[in-house]
Order: C-alpha cells, then sequence, then structure tokens
C-alpha cells in the first residue's frame, strides 16, 4: 500500500537544528528523512523523491545552492519543491537561492507552526503547477515554452532555464499583451508566503531578456511587466 505521508528530505549540517525539526515534522505526520551534506542529500533525494526538500544553505564541501543545482537536473525530481533553510536574509543570497531553482527561502529561527505552514503552501503549490502545466505547450513569435519538460526552446535552440525564470516566462506568455503587475508575479511564480527582495523580479526579468533577447518582455512603469511578440 503506498504511503500518502507528504515527504520531506531535511538537509543540515547542525544535528541540534536537524533534531528539532525532524521533531515537529514527523508530530505533524510528515515522512522525514535527514542528510547532514550535498552529496548525501542528492543521494538520498533519488531514492526518497521528497515532495519537498529543505536545504540549508551554509554546508561544507557542497553547499545547499550548488546541491540545489544538481538535484533540479534529475529528471525523476523535477517537480520536487526546495526551500532553503539559513540564517542568512541577504537579498544577493535569496537570488543566487532563486537562480539555482529554489522554491522558497525560510530564515532560521522559524517557529515549528509557520514553518508547517510553508511546507504546507509548497505542498499545494506544486499540486496545481502539476496538474494546470501538465500537457502546455505556449508557442509565439519563435519562442516555446513546453511546460511537461521545464523547456524553452528559441529558433530552434533548447534553452535550460532556471525554474523560477522558466515559471516567470511561462506566466507573460500566458496572456500576450497583458500587463502583469509586481503582485502578480510574485504570488504567482514565488508564491503568497515567500518573502524576496524587491530585486528579485527585476533580476529574474533581466536575465530573460539576456537569453530570448530584449523585444519580447516589456516594462510598463510603476506596474509591472508584459510579453508582446
Amino acid at each position: 500500500m503506498q504511503n500518502s505521508k507528504h515527504r520531506v528530505l531535511l538537509v543540515d549540517d547542525e544535528p541540534d537544528i536537524i533534531e528539532f525539526i525532524r521533531y515537529n515534522l514527523v508530530k505533524e505526520d510528515f515522512e522525514v528523512v535527514t542528510a547532514v551534506n550535498g552529496k548525501d542529500a542528492i543521494a538520498k533525494a533519488r531514492d526518497f523523491k521528497p515532495d519537498v526538500i529543505l536545504l540549508d544553505v551554509m554546508m561544507p564541501e557542497m553547499d545547499g545552492v550548488e546541491t540545489c543545482i544538481e538535484i533540479k537536473k534529475i529528471e525523476s525530481l523535477k517537480h520536487t519543491m526546495i526551500a532553503f533553510l539559513t540564517a542568512r536574509g541577504e537579498d544577493y543570497s535569496q537570488i543566487a537561492g532563486f537562480d539555482a531553482g529554489a522554491d522558497d527561502y525560510i530564515t532560521k529561527p522559524i517557529k515549528p507552526r509557520v514553518l508547517i505552514s510553508r511546507l504546507k503552501a509548497l505542498i499545494r503549490r506544486n499540486a496545481t503547477t502539476t496538474q494546470t502545466g501538465s500537457d502546455a505547450l505556449e508557442t509565439i513569435a519563435g519562442i516555446s515554452v513546453d511546460r511537461e519538460r521545464y523547456v524553452v526552446v528559441k529558433d530552434g535552440i533548447e534553452l535550460t532555464l532556471p525554474k523560477k525564470e522558466f515559471e516567470l516566462l511561462a506566466l507573460l506568455m500566458s496572456t500576450p499583451g497583458k500587463v502583469f503587475t509586481r503582485e502578480n508575479i510574485l504570488s504567482t511564480v514565488w508564491g503568497e508566503d515567500v518573502v524576496v527582495g524587491d530585486r528579485t523580479i527585476d533580476v529574474h526579468i533581466r536575465k530573460l531578456r539576456e537569453k530570448i533577447g530584449d523585444l519580447f518582455i516589456k516594462t510598463v512603469k510603476g506596474v509591472g511587466y508584459k510579453f508582446e511578440a
């Protein structure tokens, strides 16, 4: 019989933090596997196939950002949500984390109830994205967005984008000409429970323009962005 519990892989090199978070997750009926470094996390993620990975940023040997990048390359884990768990709160750390493909950024210390709420929000968001985007293939002006494979093709050349860049482009292309407000973009791409720096959207837009060209994504000053072919 298949286990219906939501699965969490908890990765941190501090035993006290591992034990504290694990205790609270198990109490809320999560199935939890732990790892103490990036290499261990990658191996366990392959076998465990967690719904969410809670990943510390500052670890020896392989840090959280590098670990996240490697995990995102694994096809069987493409729908696994990754949340960085770290004591660092600088904008540059958040941007680096989201660029690597992370879905949330949780700053330690965090109250157990808040952590549980954030985890459940990630799981709900993942279920919604998987259900609504599984058969969607958008092609506009020579740019194709394949939501099933998380791949963008431009003029016949396949581009592999970080997850947040992909989701941002997919959102803008879903309704060409529509102006998406910054609030709408943050809520849809990052989730309502995720707090990010003001520059996060701008950085992702700039990187998208570098990859697909400057002609398609237009800035509407004081409002947000839109995709125009």
